[in-house]
């Protein structure tokens, strides 16, 4: 330990008698510190960075994809409702719903009510007015409420602008290879997560209280793949973010993993 340290007061003795030789003392101090000032992070450090944000990439994917589609939950009436050979069904998400009619013989015999989705079938889709004029949907004589709806399509437009910003904080850190980008970058990735949960559970509450609206017409529901995608998508947002908050630290754990010798010469 002491050997180092004497090697490296001597070569700090070295850069500022040759600042002083050029411009003087105040020159060989000015070396020093921007010599400190321009450590860059290593390849090892790097790769790190760039498996991480890989792994956050995937949560921003399936994050859009789950967000543009609109397969949030589905409303099926009793199969038998109607009386006749078709019997209808309908599923939407935070910008668009349909209304499917299926044919009761494509239906499992065990299946009490209309659906799966994927059946084949007559399709008839609209986009909610909820952003232009403000109107409620009417789905099965049950009415959306325009205040839930609105929050949760909010919470998930700022979930997307939060990892946009954590995604800006890593690209700068790796272009130019510092580390302080990171934490922001954790911050942005943990709330876009948070975010995509919320925006998922006052959904739920805006399907429950469209069921409350009306009981004339006894539905069936249950939320469909694009929550499932959005859910993981948040699980994996949080993940990443605090890889990045690990990854940020003077002394990360993940330096157990992969070890850096030193080598003097």
């Amino acid at each position: 330990m002491w050997s180092n340290f004497f090697v490296q007061q001597e070569d700090e003795g070295r850069i500022g008698v040759a600042g002083a030789g050029h411009g003087g003392g105040m020159g060989g101090m000015k070396g020093i510190r921007g010599q400190r000032r321009t450590n860059k992070m290593s390849d090892s450090q790097e790769g790190k960075i760039k498996l991480a944000f890989f792994v956050s990439i995937v949560g921003v994917t399936l994050t859009v994809l789950g967000m543009g589609t609109e397969f949030w939950v589905e409303l099926a009436q009793p199969k038998n409702f109607v009386g006749n050979q078709t019997c209808q069904m309908a599923h939407y998400g935070l910008w668009k719903g349909c209304i499917r009619t299926l044919w009761v013989s494509d239906i499992d015999p065990e299946r009490t009510s209309c659906g799966p989705a994927d059946l084949p079938g007559e399709s008839n889709c609209t986009y909610f007015k909820f952003f232009t004029s403000g109107e409620n949907a009417v789905i099965f004589k049950k009415t959306t409420n325009r205040n839930l709806n609105l929050a949760a399509a909010i919470l998930a437009l700022l979930s997307l602008t939060m990892m946009v910003m954590g995604s800006i904080c890593i690209v700068m850190s790796l272009s130019k290879g510092v580390a302080f980008f990171l934490k922001p970058a954790s911050f942005c990735f943990i709330s876009s997560g948070v975010l995509v949960f919320l925006s998922v559970l006052i959904f739920h509450q805006s399907v429950l209280a469209l069921l409350a609206s009306d009981h004339s017409i006894p539905l069936h529901h249950e939320l469909s793949w694009s929550v499932a995608c959005v859910g993981s998508a948040g699980t994996i947002l949080i993940f990443g973010g605090f890889l990045f908050i690990l990854l940020s630290l003077p002394f990360s754990p993940w330096q157990k993993c992969w070890p850096h010798k030193n080598s003097t010469t």
